[in-house]
């Protein structure tokens, strides 16, 4: 077992305004720090500034959504690790599958950004998860062992975080079920040389049934995606029981 990190990917979403609010709200419902859980919150790059002196020494680690494997350069749109790092950010989602589908990311690709991230000393988040279609063929083990053994090569696990995110579950309200979620994050592990590497489960965690997906032996954390926009419910999924 991992260290538990819950951690919110806000994706698109939130302005500094609304960033800021949703912080007071948040830290009002967390309970009693548990020392034991970490949470990451993954915000837009134009909202990481202002949320970083907000959490300056708090509970709360900051997290950005992407990572460019180069220090500077001719990159239009993409960010580097020395821009993320003098934000005070310490987590960088890697490989989301939404950066799969629609912006071309690859395996390989995903390789490199989680080097970077190490290189700056940053925490890479890798996502790796099957499709509808891989799933209802009988590929998903074969597909997520490709993508584990791919997205970690050359990479240093002891400082590692890889996300479950089953692609048939992000924002469809299809949930995993947690013992199939249980079942795949195993064989995710079985193909780690550090075991104690966090894995998380991603798609569709909601207040609702965090309890049950936290209860698996080999589950290590939660990357929540729209029920994070909510701080009262994201509260209640940090305060899982």
């Amino acid at each position: 077992m991992g260290k538990i990190i819950i951690a919110g990917n806000w994706k698109m979403h939130k302005t500094q305004a609304e960033a800021l609010e949703f912080l007071q709200v948040l830290k009002s419902n967390l309970e009693e720090a548990n020392e034991a859980r970490e949470i990451v919150l993954c915000a837009p790059f134009t909202a990481l500034g202002v949320m970083s002196k907000s959490l300056h020494g708090g509970l709360i680690r900051l997290g950005a959504q992407n990572i460019h494997w180069e220090e500077k350069g001719a990159y239009t749109g993409e960010i580097s690790g020395l821009m993320l790092k003098e934000l005070g950010v310490d987590y960088v989602v890697v490989g989301h599958s939404e950066r799969r589908q629609y912006f071309g990311e690859t395996d390989e690709t995903a390789n490199l950004r989680v080097i970077a991230a190490q290189r700056h000393g940053l925490t890479p988040i890798l996502c790796v998860g099957e499709s509808k279609s891989q799933r209802d063929a009988g590929e998903t083990e074969t597909v997520i062992i490709n993508q584990v053994k791919r997205g970690l090569v050359d990479v240093d696990q002891s400082n590692l975080v890889i996300a479950y995110e089953p692609i048939w579950a992000i924002g469809t309200g299809d949930t995993c079920e947690a013992t199939e979620a249980n079942r795949v994050i195993g064989l995710i592990r079985s193909q780690l040389s550090k075991k104690e590497v966090t894995i998380q489960y991603g798609g569709s965690v909601k207040p609702s049934n965090v309890d049950e997906i936290m209860a698996q032996p080999e589950i290590d954390g939660a990357l929540v995606g729209g029920a994070s926009l909510d701080p009262v419910g994201f509260a209640r999924i940090v305060n899982y029981q």
